[in-house]
């Protein structure tokens, strides 16, 4: 064992984690590290099919705009995913790299280039016509220009979020398969949580990182700062032979404007796309997870465009997904107002997957004290959240009709 401190069966632990996201997952992974007595608790087990940090892939990149602190931290945390994969012995990230079409010279990607080079990050820009030369399946024809960054890539969620969990069991973690809600509270702090079957779950501290129930849990807080939204998936599947859709050949890649993003075809998988725009609010207990007719017209027509090797090929799998956004597109990283001993981990926004890790430590280290650091105000409660989605692909024009619940 590593760090790490083991849960007695008759003791309270220090810390209870409700949600294993990628949120949860690795902020009981540190917590355990740290010395924390920790409980990991989900209702249906790290990586299942309702969470946010479900399905096979994501989009691990550096490229944030004008923001640089997302761009430390997603460095931040693609080091540790490199690191805790060799550890591991699992492959948790593909090296793909990220290629971004840039259709105004002004925009979302011009900001990017500026900041990962002052910040020291590898990023290319080569010229459209070398650009087709290096990924001839891609149509290029309406781009500007384009941007890689060669260390970037696709990261394997499902199963990337389920190994935190194993490696914080394995540690001396203790993981309890419960449905979890707020129980006593007594002189400003949380007591316990009361588990579906009637059991009580104390502890010293209390992180929930429960995604998409967050609203639920805490409505009075969170209903109108957290809305979930359904977002649907396609696999397309590459004509037999085909290997141009493959990670060896193709990038992740990001088309901020068209509000489309995708990942090669990895593990025998199909090509994945998915329109970037926020779909319907959407009950992640309850929601079929059903794909849209209208979101399959947009993948399909869009394929046609960008991918015309896929034009013809038929779509082999989907998933629904969901987003948690908050107003402004930050995460909600900060204690309770009302409650000493609580914190509260969430609003993931679409872009919350990749910097788990980092997310993790962070919130750790701010439950043992550590100060705020520069640019991190973004994340508490109290902080004014004016309606932004720059750090997602889509622009501004996919916040106008921000509601909360």
């Amino acid at each position: 064992m590593t760090g790490g401190h083991a849960t007695g069966s008759g003791s309270a632990p220090d810390l209870v984690v409700i949600g294993a996201g990628t949120m949860g997952a690795w902020t009981a992974f540190w917590a355990n590290r740290a010395g924390l007595r920790t409980t990991l608790v989900d209702a249906w087990g790290a990586g299942h099919p309702r969470a946010t940090s479900g399905d096979e892939t994501r989009i691990i990149r550096s490229s944030h705009g004008g923001d640089a602190l997302y761009a430390r931290w997603s460095r931040a945390a693609l080091a540790h995913w490199h690191q805790f994969g060799e550890e591991w012995g699992e492959t948790l990230f593909r090296p793909v790299g990220t290629l971004w079409f840039g259709h105004r010279p002004d925009g979302f990607e011009a900001a990017s280039v500026r900041t990962l080079e002052a910040e020291g990050i590898p990023v290319e820009h080569p010229a459209v016509d070398e650009a087709r030369r290096r990924w001839p399946q891609i149509a290029f024809e309406d781009d500007a220009f384009v941007v890689f960054e060669p260390e970037a890539g696709a990261l394997m969620a499902r199963q990337g979020t389920a190994a935190a969990a194993r490696a914080f069991e394995r540690e001396g973690g203790r993981f309890e398969r419960a449905a979890a809600q707020p129980g006593r509270v007594a002189d400003g702090r949380l007591v316990d949580v009361v588990l579906a079957d009637g059991r009580r779950l104390s502890a010293a501290t209390f992180v929930f990182a429960a995604g998409p129930w967050l609203p639920r849990i805490f409505p009075g807080l969170l209903g109108d700062l957290i809305r979930v939204t359904k977002q649907d998936v396609f696999f397309f599947g590459p004509a037999g032979g085909d290997r141009r859709f493959d990670g060896e050949a193709l990038p992740t890649w990001v088309d901020y404007d068209a509000a489309f993003y995708g990942v090669p075809a990895i593990d025998g998988r199909g090509a994945k796309l998915a329109p970037d725009r926020y779909g319907p609010v959407f009950d992640p207990s309850s929601g079929e997870r059903i794909v849209d007719p209208d979101s399959t017209r947009l993948a399909r027509d869009y394929v046609g465009r960008r991918f015309p090797g896929l034009a013809a090929q038929p779509v082999v799998e989907t998933r629904v997904c969901q987003y948690e956004v908050t107003p402004d597109g930050h995460f909600i990283l900060d204690r309770h107002p009302e409650l000493a001993n609580t914190w509260i981990a969430g609003g993931g926004s679409g872009h919350g997957f990749k910097h788990g890790p980092r997310i993790g430590e962070y919130l750790v280290g701010r439950i043992q004290g550590a100060p705020l650091g520069p640019g991190e105000e973004r994340f508490r409660l109290g902080t004014p959240r004016v309606p932004d989605s720059s750090l997602r692909t889509g622009g501004d024009s996919m916040v106008s009709g921000w509601q909360g619940y």
